[in-house]
């Protein structure tokens, strides 16, 4: 059985990797094991830190892959990662995506690399639960859902979840506690994602998707 380890930035996407993803890869003789940053305190850290926590998986086991859940939301230039400031030249968010991805690859240790798939979550996992409105009317009632008319307009104006922005009053996580009452990110957030099921999560998240893709296809 092929092993990959997914390290998580919080306990939200650790979460989302036990629930949603364990049993999905292992069906496909995946094992996955969805580790913490370390030293994070539940949210990113400096690229040097995580670069350490992937090279040592990296080294520990020399038949594992090794990937990152990790959003783009929070991470900032003084958290050094590679050529971030050249990152943000570039104004399609995907393209800056996969240029701080390669980044992130091409600073690991080419020893180890061929190994690394890296991911960065655009613009935040919480995005992924904007998927269908009819999974929110189902989970909370009309009393929780304070915020449907925000609801509503976000899930129309953006077709791809993953293009949700990063503002800080705009982001998705900052959306949800507004739209539901009492919002607990990681009880709800893996509520949400159960209900809407990963295959629907794929349908609407091409980067997401092609993630997937990525550790499903590993040699």
């Amino acid at each position: 059985m092929k092993r990959i380890i997914i390290i998580c930035e919080g306990i939200t996407e650790q979460e989302f990797c036990k629930k949603s993803l364990s049993a999905y890869f292992n069906a496909k003789q995946i094992d996955i094991q969805y580790p913490l940053i370390k030293k994070s305190n539940g949210g990113i850290v400096k690229w040097n830190g995580l670069k350490k926590q992937i090279e040592n998986h990296l080294k520990q086991d020399r038949t594992a892959y090794v990937t990152t859940l990790i959003d783009y939301y929070g991470i900032y230039q003084r958290y050094n990662f590679p050529r971030w400031e050249e990152s943000l030249a570039i104004v399609d968010k995907d393209e800056r995506m996969n240029f701080l991805e390669q980044e992130m690859y091409n600073d690991i240790d080419t020893q180890l690399n061929n190994r690394f798939i890296p991911y960065i979550q655009l613009h935040e996992f919480e995005g992924l639960l904007f998927n269908n409105i009819s999974i929110f009317r189902q989970q909370f009632t009309e009393a929780e859902l304070i915020g449907l008319k925000e609801l509503e307009e976000t899930i129309s104006d953006f077709p791809n979840p993953e293009m949700i922005n990063d503002n800080p009053n705009t982001a998705p996580s900052k959306r949800l506690g507004r739209i539901i009452k009492g919002y607990n990110k990681i009880v709800y957030g893996n509520i949400l994602a159960e209900t809407i099921g990963l295959q629907n999560i794929r349908n609407k998240s091409p980067r997401f998707n092609a993630w997937i893709n990525k550790i499903e296809n590993v040699k």
